[in-house]
């Protein structure tokens, strides 16, 4: 199966970068399974219904989402009526929503995605490392499941990495989000599942993290509140992860990070 992940759509940017080459990916990969991470699609800060539906028009099969979920309030009642549109799963139980859902792709096979939130540096939920193991107790890879793609929404490279090698082998994509840099370790660990510390972001580079760069600079100059910082708004670049996986295990046999735009060295695989 050839499975896309792509980081953090942030703002206008983001959404427009993917609307305008994610068909071509699709295509030209052979992509089965789309999977992007939708927390700062609305203006950089959380997700709206509308963008969620727009989204899955697009081809998109599972939205994951992170400390910005809740940002947009009009998505709380939403998200229990969405099972493709997920929060962190070690949430507390009472919390809308859920962090993991089973689908069918385009050629039948089921994928299993799972959302946690690290902890070390963000807000203090419940063990992501116990969160899922409940879940993948469950679904043997290979058997009950075809893939399961594990996205940790965290800030610590040092968390993410831990939680790749405690699943190694069990899982088949260990990917981070959250810091809008995409990091250069992509890898399959000895076990075979593909790891990378964080897809970066899907928007303008010519910013900070995708915020607009001068509320940032004036922020960290002057100390001083700023208010809240809205996302850069010029040309975006797509930034994810392609992952084609073993048919009978459901292990990676190929991991690649996918770049494309103006501003960042482009990384685009070849089928």
């Amino acid at each position: 199966m050839n499975i896309l992940f792509l980081g953090d759509i942030m703002g206008r940017s983001g959404r427009e970068v993917v609307f305008r080459e994610l068909p071509h990916l699709k295509r030209n990969l052979e992509i089965d399974t789309v999977i992007i991470n939708g927390e700062n699609a609305a203006g950089g800060f959380g997700i709206t219904p509308k963008i969620c539906e727009e989204f899955y028009e697009l081809g998109v099969n599972v939205i994951t989402t992170g400390n910005h979920v809740w940002d947009k309030k009009e998505i709380i009642p939403y998200i229990n009526k969405d099972k493709n549109l997920l929060r962190p799963e070690n949430f507390p139980s009472s919390v809308p929503g859920q962090g993991n859902t089973i689908i069918k792709n385009s050629l039948g096979k089921k994928i299993l995605v799972i959302n946690v939130m690290g902890r070390l540096f963000m807000d203090p939920l419940n063990d992501p490392v116990e969160s899922i193991e409940n879940i993948i107790s469950k679904y043997n890879l290979g058997l009950e499941v075809d893939a399961i793609i594990v996205d940790i929404h965290g800030e610590a490279t040092s968390e993410k990495m831990s939680i790749g090698h405690i699943f190694d082998g069990r899982v088949s994509l260990i990917i981070g989000t959250h810091t809008h840099v995409p990091t250069s370790d992509t890898q399959i660990l000895p076990g075979g599942t593909g790891y990378q510390s964080d897809a970066g972001m899907c928007g303008d580079y010519d910013s900070v993290i995708g915020g607009e760069k001068n509320g940032w600079q004036e922020r960290f100059k002057s100390k001083m509140p700023v208010g809240r910082i809205g996302a850069s708004e010029g040309e975006g670049t797509l930034c994810g992860l392609f992952l084609e996986t073993d048919v009978k295990t459901g292990l990676a046999k190929n991991i690649e990070p996918v770049i494309i735009g103006p501003r960042l060295i482009n990384r685009i695989p070849k089928k």
